[in-house]
């Protein structure tokens, strides 16, 4: 949230850094662009952080009319509108290009390095070929700049007296015995230089030292005027350059001119006042200038939506690329400058991390708990019990329907106005009301489970007619502050609550016991045999309110919506979590005792392969099925009986099957083991004779195994036959 902020201190830095580059002062902060401009009078703020900009006025042929960034120009290209309430003729829209680094050093002849810096010796090898003027001291000259070479380095200072007597007759003898200062003395104070060789008009040639040249300056005012292009493109600064968007247009009336531009997200914190019975909710605004320029007297409107927007490159010039043919043998060529995006998001600048935009929010209630807990075990059949859930063919209640009404909205945005016109330095953030209002709500004590600690709240409703952005809340009481919490996004008739600190005077203690799961109906369907019970519950729930005040205890239940509750005050339904809500009212310094039933719609559903006969007979049991059900369950069970017959036949030929294979595997291993030493034939030998016996008793045990398989699956699907009939 506060990378708008050190995006201007940035900025700020960036600003002075160009000033330096260029050796020039940095800009007045009322430049005459600014001042030629049409005055904001308009600003519209939106979650999605954009801005549309409004201004109007007279246009003249001399008005800069729109002083945006760099970076701001292509939405403002993208979405630029001109509205007048009288004839006005528009021919364009004018403004300088947009250079980006690529294509402002090829145009400077610079390295096409976009991340490697421009050094002297480049800049001035740029200008090889070209016009120049070099001046050094009183002396000028002009020609062709030809070549930039090394120059042998020179002395930046005198040598010391020490110096010559080490590099005389001796010198080496003399250094060896010399210290550390005097060695340090004697070491060649230099620094490295550049010959320019320059071809002058008349023809003569002349090699001037870069470090007694004082200037080097272009001739030609269009060569100057591109490495100029190059500096600003490559200057950090060069996205916050103001650039002006020059409307020609002729029209008698005032002329409205609105286009989009980035802005800080602006952002929404509460004050709610609870005080007994009644509430009264209090909206501000965070919004920032991130521009250049102050608002004076800017009408403000705060847009509780988020159009679509998106980035579009633009305002660069755009090359197409051509297929290229050439000769067989390989030829060194310039490359063509469009090989990138022109511009500084999409283009050669782009670090890759800018692929997608996106802004959250967040939206929720804060905080979170396990629930109560009312799982049970399985009752009534005896069929193994799978994962559970709500159940689609019976229908106990909706807990659900006591929730808030659905939010309303009569359009896609709501717009929250300002009161006045506002006054806001550039770089500067406001802190402003934005909406006071009565609403709904009722002061709570929330408990997540029985293990869990009460928490203050409130159940507060948006009874008003605008759609309330989500926000952080400081709740207040008669007492003070009583804390701190979220406020989701609230359309018209949607409520939330509200948890923001604990209730000390409060304590919930829960027994339960084993809950009842009853049968009342069964369906097949897919090869699986659904079972719909209703599972109940008994609860008892002891509160103590050690309070001067009476309190409404909200407690979160671990339940399906498809249920009914009996024996609470209340019934409560929290959309965040999708919970239903029990509610105890409790008088000041008291004790409540209460018995609650609570009935849940389930369904857990089997492969018909895991159940089992005697699961089916229990099953045709239920004296909630139809006889026709049972019926069905009744022969699917008798015919389950085969199956499962079928089952131990098959465990008792693979455990023949499991014994013949390790008796072949030993006497094999016997066979090997003795050899042919008996020089009998091998059809006498008697292991030789048990072995082919044993593989022709395995041979047929496998064969009556793969029989008992195809018989199972006939008899299962003559249990699936019966089972259809419970559709």
């Amino acid at each position: 949230m506060l990378a708008p902020l050190a995006l201007v201190c940035r900025r700020a830095v960036a600003l002075s850094a160009l000033a330096l580059i260029a050796g020039c002062h940095a800009p007045p902060a009322a430049s005459p662009a600014v001042a030629s401009a049409l005055p904001l009078k308009k600003l519209r703020l939106y979650e999605t952080g954009v801005g549309y900009f409004e201004r109007s006025g007279n246009i003249s042929s001399s008005s800069d009319s729109l002083p945006v960034p760099a970076s701001h120009v292509d939405d403002a290209l993208k979405t630029l509108i001109v509205l007048s309430s009288g004839e006005a003729r528009v021919t364009g829209i004018e403004f300088d290009s947009v250079l980006s680094g690529g294509l402002s050093r090829s145009l400077a002849a610079l390295p096409l390095e976009s991340d490697a810096p421009v050094t002297y010796r480049e800049v001035l090898e740029s200008l090889r070929g070209i016009e120049v003027e070099i001046t050094a001291g009183a002396e000028a000259w002009i020609g062709q700049l030809a070549e930039v070479t090394d120059a042998p380095p020179i002395p930046l200072s005198p040598p010391t007296a020490s110096a010559p007597a080490a590099a005389g007759t001796g010198g080496k003898a003399a250094a060896a015995k010399a210290g550390p200062e005097e060695r340090a003395a004697a070491a060649p104070d230099t620094q490295e230089d550049l010959y320019l060789t320059l071809i002058e008009h008349g023809g003569a040639i002349r090699r001037l030292r870069a470090s007694r040249v004082d200037k080097v300056r272009p001739v030609d005012p269009i060569v100057a005027g591109r490495l100029g292009a190059a500096v600003g493109a490559l200057s950090g600064r060069a996205a916050q350059i103001r650039r002006s968007l020059r409307v020609l247009a002729e029209s008698a009336a005032p002329v409205r001119l609105g286009y989009i531009a980035e802005t800080p997200v602006w952002r929404s914190t509460y004050r709610l006042l609870l005080d007994g019975g009644r509430a009264k909710l209090q909206g501000w605004a965070l919004v920032h200038n991130d521009t250049d320029e102050p608002w004076a007297g800017v009408t403000v409107e705060l847009v509780n939506g988020r159009p679509d927007s998106f980035l579009f490159p633009l305002s660069a010039p755009r090359y197409a690329r051509r297929e290229l043919a050439h000769p067989e043998e390989s030829l060194s060529t310039i490359p063509q400058l469009a090989d990138k995006t022109p511009d500084q998001i999409w283009g050669d600048n782009a670090d890759g991390s800018i692929t997608s935009m996106g802004f959250g929010s967040g939206e929720g209630r804060l905080g979170g708990g396990h629930g109560m807990g009312l799982r049970g075990v399985a009752g009534g059949m005896t069929i193994p019990d799978g994962s559970t859930e709500e159940s689609g063919a019976l229908s106990i209640g909706n807990l659900a329907e006591v929730a808030q009404a659905a939010g309303v909205e009569n359009g896609a945005l709501f717009t929250y106005r300002l009161a006045g016109g506002l006054h806001l330095r550039a770089h500067g953030s406001a802190l402003v009301p934005f909406t006071q209002q009565d609403v709904e709500a009722q002061r709570l004590t929330w408990f997540e489970g029985e293990e869990e600690r009460g928490r203050s709240g409130a159940r507060l409703a948006n009874t008003t007619a605008q759609t309330l952005p989500a926000g952080p809340v400081a709740v207040y009481e008669a007492s003070g502050f009583a804390g701190e919490t979220g406020l989701p996004r609230l359309k018209p008739g949607e409520r939330a609550f509200l948890l923001f600190g604990a209730d000390l005077d409060v304590a919930l203690r829960t027994t339960a016991r084993r809950p009842e799961d009853t049968t009342q109906r069964l369906v097949f369907e897919g090869g699986r045999l659904t079972e719909h019970f209703v599972r109940k519950h008994r609860r008892t729930y002891a509160v103590e309110n050690r309070g001067g005040e009476g309190r409404r205890v909200h407690v979160a239940l671990d339940i399906v919506k498809n249920a009914s509750a009996r024996g609470f005050d209340a019934v409560d339904f929290d959309e965040a979590s999708g919970r239903p809500l029990g509610v105890l009212r409790i008088g000041p310094r008291s004790r409540l005792e209460r018995e609650v039933t609570i009935d849940e719609a389930l369904q857990r559903s089997h492969d018909v392969r895991s159940i089992s006969s005697r699961a089916l007979r229990s099953a045709a049991d239920v004296a909630a099925l139809s006889a026709a059900d049972r019926a069905a369950l009744g022969a699917a069970a008798r015919l389950f009986e085969e199956v499962e017959k079928t089952d131990r036949e098959k465990a008792a030929e693979s455990s023949s099957v499991d014994r013949i294979e390790k008796d072949l595997a030993r006497l094999r291993e016997h066979l090997e083991a003795l050899g042919d030493k008996s020089g009998s034939p091998a059809g006498a030998n008697p292991l030789v004779v048990r072995i082919l016996a044993l593989e022709d008793e395995l041979s047929g045990a496998r064969r009556r195994l793969e029989q008992l398989e195809a018989q199972r699956e006939a008899r299962l699907a003559a249990v699936k036959g019966e089972l259809e009939r419970l559709r």
